[in-house]
């Protein structure tokens, strides 16, 4: 079947197969939720103009994902009610929410129309810019003293058009007028309605920030979000640039990359926006806080703490807060379950102006993802592959515990300037080091009575066998799954992680420590170094696929892999 002249690329018993076994349905709340009938009148009402908003962003987010999104989906939508096919396509599309994008297993990304492929640089960028082209023409542009605008084509929140034979950066606010307008109309109404003081605030700075071509704007509206702690409700506008494989790309070119450092420039990723909704659940949140008053003292114990900066030491008042939430819509980046699907988030990054003067961060953990569990899977996983005495340590709530170490170790570290210099290698070594960082901390934790000795154990067990058995060989649009393969190689040359001759996995608890240690030593250093050299280097060397991967990989996809993600939302 053809959809605007695109044939759709699988047949009906394909597309049944991957939305029928491979698709797990993770379910948001629904009106019925106690949460949502404690609230009171006024944030009930909000929270559905917070919802209308987010729908308006996720729109935003097809548009600057793919250029022949938005046709496409509508006209899927359309053929869905009376053709089976187009209706599987559709489901596919809402899983991607795009029309291509990585599953998390097939090396090369699923793609729904023939003729319709995932673009490097998505629609941040046309179609038909190479990156020599760009550096190139950026090289032109510098030669000619146009600063500025080269600065505007390399910034996070920018759509770049051509030109004549030049290029330009037309700013968010610009490029989606329309659609940011009505965003602002819904949050302004959603301020209206909500009795939260502080909420209402961040409300109407986020507004201001949408109908601006303002930074500024961004940094305050950041900065009033990042503070809330208390408030009933969230709403996150998201900016995270990890799909952008041209920006970071430019670094690559040695000649251009030193005209750029000449001139002050960074190249920062395009943001891909995202929206999230939902209503803080006061139980979760209390745990969470529990593990945040020990952030300083660990900013202190980073390697190399003296060479650079930690904005999570600015001042006296630890400039953090975190909640643990209920979620009743994802939209945008949140909703492209490409390999996987966000469990937390702590945000702004480290690229942000928000931070960059000074600003503090929050860290939103997602209740409805982590709760979607197979645990009759993992017990089968766990007999086939892992040594018996250790199953007594395989726990979800464990990795949940990890989750929060690694959302905070995003607070810790080298900032911006060094994590972007690493250009292509930069979120592979970003989130490697938060991993780390949560491993390498977590018996500080015992020490500081948040957890005990056993449940130090549950979590390296779990983060292991949950994490660091992989169903299929990662590339590097997985950043996420890179760093495990990396921390996992890691252990094994350390010896940490070994096959007995049973052909289990066994793990050295007693040794994990001092290799976690001398492992994040070497990733700080890769960072420091600002050198995408070295980063390759490094992630050459530990991101190897071994035979045992292999195994365990066969093993995972022989008990059942479900890589694509239904989001079912009631509100």
């Amino acid at each position: 079947m053809k959809i605007n002249g695109y044939e759709i690329k699988y047949s009906e018993q394909d597309l049944e197969n991957k939305i029928n076994n491979q698709t797990l349905e993770i379910k948001l709340i629904t009106p019925e939720f106690e949460g949502y009938k404690s609230l009171s009148e006024g944030n009930q009402k909000a929270l559905k103009h917070l919802v209308a908003a987010a729908k308006i962003i996720n729109d935003v987010s097809l548009e600057q994902d793919h250029p022949h999104n938005l046709a496409q989906k509508q006209a899927l939508e359309a053929a869905a009610s009376d053709n089976n096919q187009a209706k599987l396509a559709l489901m596919l599309f809402n899983s991607l929410n795009g029309l291509a994008g990585y599953n998390g297993i097939d090396k090369e990304p699923i793609e729904i129309f023939e003729g319709l492929h995932l673009l490097p640089g998505h629609n941040f960028y046309p179609e038909d810019l190479s990156t020599d082209e760009l550096c190139r023409i950026l090289k032109k542009m510098l030669a000619e003293g146009k600063i500025k605008q080269v600065s505007d084509i390399l910034s996070a929140r920018t759509m770049v058009r051509k030109k004549g034979n030049e290029l330009e950066g037309i700013d968010y606010t610009e490029y989606f007028e329309k659609e940011f307008s009505a965003v602002a109309n819904e949050l302004e109404v959603a301020a209206h309605y909500c009795d939260d003081e502080a909420f209402k605030d961040y409300l109407g700075w986020q507004a201001q920030a949408l109908i601006q071509n303002n930074p500024d704007m961004d940094m305050l509206a950041d900065k009033h979000w990042a503070v809330l702690q208390d408030c009933p409700l969230e709403f996150t506008l998201s900016r995270e640039n990890y799909d952008d494989e041209i920006t970071p790309s430019v670094y690559n070119d040695a000649e251009l990359k030193a005209l750029l450092e000449k001139n002050g420039i960074e190249a920062v990723s395009k943001d891909m926006l995202g929206a999230r909704v939902g209503i803080v659940n006061k139980a979760g949140t209390d745990l969470i806080l529990q593990f945040k008053k020990h952030i300083p003292e660990l900013a202190h114990k980073m390697p190399y703490a003296d060479r650079y900066h930690q904005s999570i030491l600015d001042g006296e008042e630890l400039k953090q807060t975190m909640v643990d939430v209920d979620l009743a819509d994802l939209e945008g980046d949140y909703a492209q379950c490409r390999g996987g699907i966000t469990t937390a988030q702590n945000l702004p990054n480290n690229d942000k102006l928000a931070v960059k003067t000074g600003g503090g961060r929050r860290n939103v953990y997602h209740r409805q993802v982590r709760q979607c569990v197979d645990k009759e899977k993992e017990r089968k996983m766990l007999e086939m592959l892992v040594a018996p005495e250790l199953h007594q340590y395989f726990d979800n709530e464990a990795d949940h515990l990890f989750v929060i170490g690694h959302e905070n170790g995003h607070s810790l570290g080298p900032d911006s300037s060094y994590q972007n210099a690493l250009g292509n290698y930069k979120h592979i070594l970003e989130e490697h080091k938060a991993d780390t960082i949560s491993l390498t901390f977590m018996s500080d934790y015992v020490k500081a009575g948040v957890i005990d000795a056993k449940t130090l154990k549950k979590v390296y067990v779990s983060y292991i066998c949950g994490r660091m058995f992989l169903i299929a060989r990662p590339h590097m649009m997985l950043p996420h799954r890179m760093g495990e393969l990396i921390q996992f190689n890691y252990l094994r040359e350390k010896g940490v992680i070994k096959e007995n001759a049973a052909g289990k996995v066994e793990i050295d608890l007693e040794n994990m420590q001092t290799a976690l240690n001398q492992l994040l030593q070497e990733t700080i250093e890769v960072q420091l170094s600002k050198s995408p050299e070295k980063a390759a280097a490094f992630v050459e060397k530990y991101s190897q696929w071994s035979e045992l991967s292999q195994k365990i990989a066969s093993v995972r996809q022989k008990l059942g892999v479900k890589p694509y993600k239904r989001i079912v939302r009631s509100f």
